[in-house]
């Protein structure tokens, strides 16, 4: 599935200097499922004040292909676990393990910090996504409902480290 990640791209912390790029980036990334969640993903309406609460909420990741930032994750410490938030890679850069690189990252940072436990969410629409993250050894840990919504439309995924 995965190829190896290229040498050239740098993992490295998100920076204040980032944020007009991660904005971009994520609005990218998540462009392919315009359409296919409801309600609509927040990441089109992106901006870089709300990027910038984001960041100082807790931190993130990036990866940098000769300047361009080409994939990104947020984490937020929450007491008993850390939760991963808008995990971006573009499309032309799937497939080489980038995702896997930022998760491993944030992972890394959360064994560090002393925490156990990784949590993250996932539209009920997005299988792909679920399975993938269940590959890597994330388990359910519970459903979750949009405001204004009668049924879940996301569930939570966690896995101890």
């Amino acid at each position: 599935m995965d190829q190896e990640h290229p040498a050239a791209i740098e993992l490295r912390p998100a920076t204040d200097d980032d944020i007009p790029a991660i904005v971009e980036l994520i609005r990218v990334a998540f462009a392919e499922y315009e359409g296919r969640l409801d309600p609509p993903s927040s990441a089109q309406h992106k901006t870089v004040a709300a990027t910038r609460a984001e960041l100082a909420d807790g931190g993130g990741f990036v990866l940098n292909d000769g300047g361009r930032l080409v994939g990104c994750v947020f984490y937020h410490p929450h007491g008993d676990h850390m939760y991963l938030d808008r995990l971006s890679v573009l499309t032309g850069y799937r497939g080489q393990r980038l995702s896997r690189r930022l998760i491993d990252a944030v992972e890394d940072l959360t064994r560090s910090s002393g925490i156990s436990r990784v949590r993250l969410s996932v539209r009920l629409a997005l299988t792909e996504n679920r399975a993938y993250y269940e590959r890597l050894g994330y388990a359910f840990h519970e459903h979750g409902t949009h405001a204004g919504y009668p049924e879940p439309t996301y569930v939570k995924l966690e896995k101890v480290l």
